[in-house]
């Protein structure tokens, strides 16, 4: 298959998952609820769907355009994260697109979603039978490696990959940046960063910087129409945990009954939890932004140092990547 072809093939399988059917999204949460309680309909639709809206034909070619792809293909492994609905998805398509075969090692935790997409892009061009294969066994026969964990598991992949080419990425985090002068409705859409995936994933806020004065109150009366979320019981579960630590702790926390909010400096918070942090002038900000860059995936809200819009976090763009690794660089140069 030639590139012309390729970008074909996606362009099809995008306009087939923008409308895809309300029983295939049933279906497939279906299988994968022993597997993944996290991965209902709601968050399996919003993934596919946002695959479908970037998988265009102008969209794949200007995002390609910068590439010098070469003819010989090889076996890329793509070891598979499951925090979130179809997170390795990205990976898969920039093997592809890029003329090589993928190899995915699949996570226990999501091995229903990237095969059924695999299945619908065979069914489209059947060529690509050559060049999909998913293990769940030790993998062997790669010529390069993307792999995505935890920090620890990176040190083994560190390790174990070490005699390939490869991109390894850690646990990131993203965070919000207020400037006081938001609106309910850029509040509100906030609460999607927050929420999206019960906050399961790199590009979900866990962290807000607001500046000193700012009455945090006014977040929690902007986020009362994402209160639903405590109704999921494996939420529910650890909102009841954090809440019930901090008062052991007595920690001071302000509690909407669906989420918890308090003042801590970790970016990282726990599920159910968002952490604030108080900053006196855009200096300090940014020094304190420069402390933690290799750990932070997006920083979202209408700050200058803001790069995503509220709301728009679990909406990456094809050219957005992972880590600020530039994965079809790294391909092309194979």
């Amino acid at each position: 298959m030639d590139i012309t072809t390729r970008i074909k093939a996606f362009n099809l399988l995008g306009s087939e998952l923008s409308s895809i059917s309300i029983e295939e999204i049933k279906s497939l949460a279906a299988k994968t609820a022993n597997q993944n309680p996290w991965f209902t309909e709601k968050e399996i639709k919003f993934a596919i769907k946002e695959i479908g809206e970037h998988l265009t034909t102008e969209k794949i070619s200007e995002w390609i355009a910068p590439y010098d792809f070469k003819t010989q293909r090889k076996t890329i492994a793509l070891v598979a994260a499951g925090n979130i609905p179809l997170v390795a998805f990205h990976d898969f398509i920039s093997i592809l697109i890029s003329g090589n075969r993928v190899l995915v090692k699949q996570s226990s935790k999501d091995s229903v979603l990237l095969p059924y997409i695999a299945q619908r892009l065979i069914a489209i061009n059947k060529e690509f039978t050559d060049w999909i294969q998913f293990s769940e066994e030790r993998i062997s026969g790669f010529d390069a490696v993307i792999a995505t964990g935890s920090d620890n598991t990176a040190r083994y992949f560190d390790y174990y990959f070490s005699k390939y080419p490869h991109v390894i990425r850690k646990n990131r985090t993203s965070c919000g940046i207020l400037n006081g002068f938001e609106t309910a409705e850029d509040l509100e859409a906030l609460g999607n960063d927050v929420f999206r995936y019960f906050g399961l994933g790199c590009r979900n806020v866990s962290k807000l910087f607001v500046p000193v004065g700012f009455e945090i109150p006014k977040i929690l009366d902007a986020w009362i129409g994402y209160k639903d979320i405590v109704n999921h019981h494996k939420y529910a579960n650890n909102y009841d945990y954090q809440k019930s630590i901090m008062l052991l702790n007595a920690t001071k926390f302000l509690d909407s009954g669906y989420v918890l909010m308090t003042e801590n400096e970790k970016l990282v918070s726990s599920i159910a939890v968002v952490h604030y942090e108080f900053y006196n002038s855009d200096d300090s900000l940014h020094a304190r932004l420069r402390k933690d860059a290799d750990k932070i995936q997006c920083i979202v809200g209408g700050h200058a140092f803001s790069g995503v819009a509220f709301g728009k976090a679990q909406s990456p763009a094809l050219a957005d990547y992972a880590d600020q690794i530039d994965t079809l660089e790294f391909l092309s140069s194979l």
